[in-house]
């Protein structure tokens, strides 16, 4: 009987506690703390990978047989800010932040209606290659940690829909 109110002790704190918490958290309401380094209530406003593999147009599975992975060459950019050269160029952009939201994945016009890139722009020169773009220049704009979780979410997504091998996926050489 001799614990019984340690007991009673350990409860009424944590009951204090819990109805605090509660407090604080109706007290912010839809104003969360700021975010850290790494925030994953920013990270889930993205889409969800599989709604930017999506397309228009019909998707064969054998459709494509390569992906490629280059670097915008600029600080900033969107499929509207970079459309023209890397529209055409690539089926995705992934953007860091200074132009669409950090990590966000943008597929083009390429990507939605399954065209090729226009042979001998690509690196392998196959009209099966996939091309996706890192907003950033891989020298003093680096890659940032949602843009490479979500460049890796990518890769399954689409390895795993178009049964692509691993090494059949070309990553710059300063994103290894």
């Amino acid at each position: 009987m001799s614990s019984q109110p340690r007991v009673v002790k350990v409860l009424t704190a944590l009951l204090v506690s819990m109805t605090v918490g509660a407090f604080v958290l109706m007290a912010l309401g839809n104003h969360p703390p700021s975010a850290g380094p790494f925030c994953l209530s920013a990270y889930y406003r993205l889409d969800p990978v599989d709604h930017a593999v999506q397309s228009k147009a019909c998707q064969s599975p054998h459709r494509w047989n390569t992906i490629e992975i280059f670097f915008s060459g600029t600080k900033s950019g969107s499929v509207q800010q970079i459309a023209g050269a890397a529209d055409r160029d690539c089926h995705f952009i992934i953007c860091n932040g200074t132009g669409g939201r950090d990590g966000e994945i943008q597929a083009t016009e390429q990507w939605q209606k399954q065209w090729s890139i226009q042979p001998g722009r690509t690196w392998q020169g196959t009209d099966k290659t996939i091309r996706i773009c890192l907003i950033g220049d891989g020298v003093t704009t680096l890659p940032t940690d949602y843009q490479l979780k979500r460049l890796e979410m990518l890769l399954e997504a689409l390895c795993r829909k178009f049964n692509i091998p691993a090494a059949s996926v070309y990553l710059p050489s300063d994103c290894q």
